[in-house]
């Protein structure tokens, strides 16, 4: 019976990338399953043989420690160097879907203030 090892959703690709990289290296059988058309359903992965579970989880639990290690590091060479994204930089790299980000938190603040001044006056 197969058993789920690993949730897909949010996960960034090189990351989902390195785990099927592992799991295939380590000769761990495993499948995919996808979000689906209307993307509700569960990406993960899931193994085949749910007897090999503990050593996958494990192998998949000292991969994580890895990566955090790898990425935090990545992070703090780049604040050092000063290159770390900064809010500049998401302006930068797209001006109008920022400010229309921006624009949509501006409403949706608003709203409920103006509704609890409506209500107000009643």
């Amino acid at each position: 019976m197969s058993k789920l090892l690993f949730k897909l959703r949010g996960v960034p690709d090189d990351e989902a990338d390195e785990i099927r990289a592992l799991l295939t290296e380590q000769q761990i059988e495993y499948y995919e399953t996808s979000a689906g058309n209307w993307g509700i359903s569960l990406p993960a992965l899931w193994l085949q043989d749910d007897s090999r579970y503990p050593e996958a989880k494990e192998l998949l639990e000292a991969y994580q420690i890895d990566r955090t290690q790898r990425i935090r590091t990545e992070y703090a060479r780049l604040k050092q160097a000063g290159k770390q994204k900064t809010l500049k930089d998401s302006f930068l790299e797209n001006p109008l879907a920022f400010i229309g980000y921006i624009f949509i938190v501006i409403v949706l603040l608003y709203l409920p203030f103006k509704i609890v001044v409506e209500l107000g006056k009643w």
